[in-house]
């Protein structure tokens, strides 16, 4: 069988002489958008469950393992539960958290830093985890957000499966909007176990991304927020 050419709308046409594996192995990607099919959302959550579980049963009893054993015959079930409920539940957007905006009565003008925000998300080239922490600073604009939210809306983009470059800039992007502020900073250092379990194997090795906006993009803002980090 013929490996397909990716077919993509990028103005960029040196992507034209890559495969779909070779693209997937590089870790590049489409947009800021996670691909969704145009139905995802036609079928229940428990429809999806079921369905899920049956095409799991095939690949266990493909790899040879015997579902009549009392240790996996609930796997499938176990593995679509946690698949909806759980480390995707991130795709569907009912699941957004609720994000109730403050004046701030405060006036506090300078940047706001939450740090070490610890989140598990997954790979979509190969579905195994990626494990960070996520580092988030904004200057507010007249509005703040409890802090608990910060985590909130990373652990919602992070239950999906994705990129690394992605979930920084949708995160940082949401909260541009949530906020009603240009001064948005979002810094993402994190493992990768598609790096550290299989190919390459290299278990010592993490990937930082970033995203700067508005006053961000100031070197000394920078600058401050990096020693911030280091504390």
């Amino acid at each position: 069988m013929e490996t397909q050419i990716l077919k993509t709308k990028t103005k960029d046409s040196s992507l034209k002489n890559f495969t779909n594996k070779e693209i997937g192995d590089d870790h590049l990607h489409s947009g800021l958008e996670t691909p969704l099919k145009k139905d995802a959302f036609l079928i229940s959550d428990d429809e999806k469950k079921k369905k899920i579980s049956y095409l799991f049963g095939e690949i266990m009893d493909t790899l040879g393992l015997d579902l009549n054993d009392d240790s996996l015959q609930g796997t499938p079930d176990r593995v679509a539960k946690m698949y909806i409920d759980e480390i995707f539940s991130g795709l569907n957007p009912i699941n957004k958290p609720k994000i109730a905006l403050f004046d701030n009565k405060y006036e506090y003008q300078q940047m706001l830093v939450e740090k070490d925000i610890t989140f598990y998300s997954n790979c979509e080239h190969h579905f195994v985890p990626i494990i960070g922490k996520a580092h988030i600073a904004y200057i507010s604009s007249g509005k703040v957000i409890g802090l608990s939210k910060l985590n909130r809306i990373v652990q919602y983009y992070a239950k999906r499966p994705q990129v690394q470059e992605r979930l920084t800039n949708q995160i940082g992007e949401d909260l541009k909007g949530i906020l009603q502020t240009e001064d948005v900073a979002v810094i993402i250092e994190a493992k990768h176990l598609c790096v550290s379990s299989r190919g390459i194997k290299d278990d010592t090795s993490t990937t930082v991304t970033t995203f700067y906006s508005g006053s961000f993009r100031n070197q000394s803002k920078v600058v401050e927020l990096q020693n911030y980090l280091k504390h």
